[in-house]
């Protein structure tokens, strides 16, 4: 039997300090981990893009790592949302191919429920990409749109947990540059559309002052307006301050960030967002994270403006990427629909898995 040993990884300052040589192994790790499952490495972050994230102080992680023979072999991952009452945590645990059905994975699980047991969460959830299994039986999503393999060992290994599927994601791919013809079309249209009620906005890494309140809105509502289907996700408090933390968060990544958002002419505030995170090689994807519209104001094709403006405004600053890369709720049908007109095409899928204890 291979012996393991598991510890928390501590998170450094930064990239380049003396206690970050774990921390860079256990990222790449979860990058060819995240390769194995999709097909590709073009969703891959590199160790100085993703600690940014691991120092929020209001998504903090926890993360354990596994080592054989001092090698770094998995990672688990604990999160819990900080927001007032909230009662779900999210775990995220992957083993290198090499090294699975050794019990590495079910002794992280194990140690992750011991945490959310000591934190008084009752509602465990996790998102996992699903490895494709061509031609094999599928389960579907109860939300009534996508599936994902029925046998494969993730699926196994959550289903034999409690854990229930909730909702299936699509990971889309679009090939860049677009048809030019086709882009400008659409873009006249999109434009049409939204008429003299609406005005696009944009800049390049921190929010301008005068867009910081607009910004704490669409973030909060981007918390409780995207499709969530059956997971329980806690509703965030965004204020200025949060939105400048992130600012300076994002600011110590390698990458450049790029925000096109919609004002409402007539009230002046901002009514839709979508942001494009960009690595500084050419040869890699570029990220299409965030993309809302205010409930109230859609019907008037402002999610495609947001989108084609947003690639515009790439195609102008950072020209050369291969392709964009998203991840989108099968049961967003509209933001869906939005990607295929562009040229999204799926490439992977992702479930949104549920357990309640207690």
């Amino acid at each position: 039997m291979t012996a393991f040993t598991i510890e928390e990884l501590a998170i450094p300052a930064t990239i380049d300090a003396p206690d970050a040589a774990d921390f860079i192994d256990m990222t790449h790790v979860r990058n060819e981990i995240e390769a194995d499952a999709v097909g590709t490495s073009e969703l891959t972050y590199e160790p100085a893009e993703l600690l940014p994230n691991w120092q929020d102080p209001y998504s903090p992680q926890t993360c354990l790592i596994a080592r054989v023979d001092g090698r770094i072999v998995a990672r688990a991952v604990y999160e819990a949302p900080v927001e007032e009452g909230s009662t779900d945590a999210w775990f995220d645990i992957g083993v290198l191919p090499a090294f699975r059905r050794l019990g590495i994975g079910s002794t992280l699980f194990e140690q992750l429920v011991a945490i959310c047991t000591a934190d008084g969460r009752t509602v465990q959830q996790s998102y996992v990409i699903h490895k494709r299994s061509d031609g094999a039986a599928q389960l579907p999503s109860p939300t009534g749109f996508g599936s994902v393999p029925r046998d494969n060992p993730e699926t196994q290994f959550l289903r034999k947990r409690g854990f229930a599927l909730e909702q299936v994601e699509r990971v889309s791919r679009l090939p860049l540059p677009p048809d030019p013809a086709s882009f400008a079309t659409a873009l006249s249209a999109a434009t049409a559309a939204a008429g003299d009620d609406y005005r696009v906005v944009q800049w390049t890494g921190r929010t301008p002052q005068k867009w910081l309140a607009g910004m704490a809105l669409l973030h909060r509502r981007m918390s409780t307006d995207s499709p969530s289907a059956g997971l329980e996700l806690s509703a965030e408090a965004w204020d200025e301050g949060r939105v400048r933390a992130l600012d300076e968060r994002l600011m110590t990544s390698p990458r450049t960030h790029l925000v096109t958002a919609v004002e409402h002419v007539r009230t002046r505030t901002l009514v839709g967002f979508t942001d494009l995170s960009v690595p500084p090689e050419t040869e890699r994807p570029v990220d299409q994270q965030d993309t809302l519209v205010l409930k109230e104001h859609r019907g008037r094709r402002l999610g495609l403006l947001l989108k084609l403006s947003n690639l515009q405004y790439l195609a102008q600053s950072h020209a050369g990427h291969p392709a964009v890369t998203t991840f989108n709720a099968e049961e967003n049908r509209p933001m869906l629909a939005v990607n295929e007109a562009i040229g999204f095409v799926p490439v992977g899928y992702g479930g949104g898995w549920k357990r309640l204890v207690g």
